[in-house]
């Protein structure tokens, strides 16, 4: 009796250290989503101050990597998990790694709204704020599909990340034409594709993400493969 009681206390105890964790990683994905919009709307409006409050809470980004890294690794090395709760702190571990270069991305989209003079004339900003919406969107959906432990949700997501490769295309045919009409644009054309190539990669991450949302719930390793596989594999039924 007292060993069935000293086991469930256990894992009521452990139940509530993966819950913390996952709590943890959702409050990770919500700064990195707050710099993202930050750097987003310093690059729309040429703001300094915005952009270097974006630099500067990287920081932050970076610490929560850390802390809840450790926090991984002190559940593998005590509590030696199996089955669905050792694909969750893989899960975790994979997700926060993904998070933090997502906030280098966004970090990066500051630094170049910097150097950009006299922000970014409305109709050059067009198709890079589509697809910073885009990105943007991405992003949340897929952290909302964490929150909500739903894998038709990340599928969807997956499928919105194909759309990305179009959009940049749109911004790089877009800004080429303006540098070839105003040779004066080129500095903030290089700014703006580089950008977009950073969007690129947030989208690129925030698909890593679903799939190993749909890793933790499915037990099924999703990446590399094609989308009908993933299709297919997101809907087997929860290990």
């Amino acid at each position: 009796m007292v060993e069935e009681t000293l086991n469930q206390h256990i894992s009521q105890q452990f139940d509530s250290e993966l819950r913390a964790l996952r709590s943890q990683m959702l409050s990770m994905g919500g700064l990195v989503e707050e710099q993202l919009a930050n750097a987003l709307q310093a690059l729309k409006a040429n703001d300094e101050n915005l952009a270097k409050l974006v630099y500067n809470n990287d920081y932050k980004v970076n610490a929560l990597e850390v802390s809840i890294d450790e926090e991984c690794t002190r559940i593998l090395a005590r509590r030696q998990p199996a089955a669905g709760d050792l694909r969750l702190v893989v899960a975790v571990i994979k997700t926060i790694t993904d998070l933090e270069r997502i906030g280098d991305e966004a970090e990066r989209i500051a630094r170049m709204s910097m150097q950009i003079q006299g922000g970014v004339q409305s109709r050059y900003y067009i198709s890079i704020h589509h697809m910073g919406e885009l990105a943007r969107q991405i992003l949340h959906d897929a952290l909302d599909s964490i929150a909500r432990l739903d894998s038709e949700a990340a599928l969807n997501v997956i499928r919105e990340a194909h759309n990305i490769d179009t959009e940049n295309e749109n911004v790089s045919r877009q800004v080429i034409t303006y540098m070839m009409e105003d040779p004066r644009m080129i500095p903030m054309g290089l700014s703006l594709m580089w950008s977009a190539r950073a969007l690129e990669r947030v989208v690129a991450h925030s698909r890593n993400i679903c799939e190993y949302l749909i890793y933790f719930l499915k037990g099924k390793d999703v990446r590399h493969v094609s989308l009908q596989k993933v299709e297919q594999d997101a809907r087997q039924p929860h290990y």
